[in-house]
């Protein structure tokens, strides 16, 4: 199956904007390498992936359309990927991050094998983040391995929204500039 870039027109879910404007849409976009408007400034592009044999990718698509939103460029792999699939859509893409959502409880062999892709591909500069079923005693083991962002049932999008940005460098007080 091939990556799904999802542009500013289109979302996972079919539904664009919720009918604001795109003055407001694009208020708090950071701005970055010189750009003067939200429009000129590069996206991030940020790897959204379901590695595994879960089946279940409404969240996924929730948080790629609010990534979306939020003017980063979003590619969405599917579903039952491989860590190897996700590793290497990464690097094709030129993910900024990559984004896992696990509910299948198999979170932990799933991680450990695409960080260890992604170290032998020299991508620890890429900032993992997951999304899922995730249990308490599991997040400083994941942590530990490299996880950077952790989020359960119900995470509020606004602080996954700006975990991305500050996980790509950048920060959404940029954006009054």
């Amino acid at each position: 199956m091939q990556p799904v870039i999802l542009s500013q027109n289109h979302s996972p879910l079919g539904i664009i904007a919720d009918g604001l404007s795109a003055e407001t849409r694009f208020a708090n976009i950071p701005l970055c390498f010189g750009a003067k408007t939200p429009m000129e400034q590069p996206s991030p592009r940020i790897l959204i992936a379901k590695p595994g044999l879960d089946g279940h990718d409404r969240g996924a698509k929730v948080v790629a359309r609010a990534l979306r939103d939020a003017g980063m460029e979003v590619i969405y792999t599917g579903l039952r990927q491989t860590p190897e699939m996700v590793v290497e859509a990464a690097l094709q893409e030129d993910a900024d991050a990559i984004g896992l959502s696990i509910l299948s409880g198999a979170h932990m062999p799933l991680v450990k094998r695409i960080i260890e892709l992604m170290h032998a591909q020299e991508m620890q500069d890429v900032p993992l983040f997951l999304g899922g079923i995730v249990p308490n005693d599991d997040v400083p083991v994941l942590r530990e391995l490299g996880v950077q962002g952790i989020f359960g049932p119900g995470a509020n999008m606004n602080q996954i929204v700006d975990f991305i940005w500050d996980a790509v460098g950048r920060s959404p007080d940029e954006a009054a500039a």
